[in-house]
């Protein structure tokens, strides 16, 4: 297996965005960035945005895992503080 990972910051905060657009088709694992000053949210309520209402709240070093993900477009994430945002990494075959 080798792993693929990468970085999404959001300029502005209350703009939500995709994580990316890679394939997974696998385990995806998620972290607060460790210089975030505020909480990052990341989910999608079905219509392609997440919000700190509907999405799973990541201070900094946070961590979650998702056992199957198969796009990195279906992840959409947001910050509390402009420029903050989350790394990622994954398994691949």
């Amino acid at each position: 297996m080798s792993a693929i990972s990468g970085q999404k910051t959001v300029a502005a905060a209350g703009t939500a965005e995709a994580l990316g657009s890679a394939m997974i088709n696998g385990p995806l694992m998620v972290k607060g960035l460790l210089g975030n000053g505020g909480n990052a949210f990341i989910g999608n309520d079905g219509a392609g945005d997440v919000t700190s209402a509907n999405g799973i709240e990541l201070a900094a070093g946070d961590v979650v895992v998702f056992d199957f993900v198969s796009s990195l477009s279906a992840l959409i994430v947001d910050v509390a503080v402009n420029g903050e945002g989350v790394a990622w990494i994954m398994l691949s075959a």
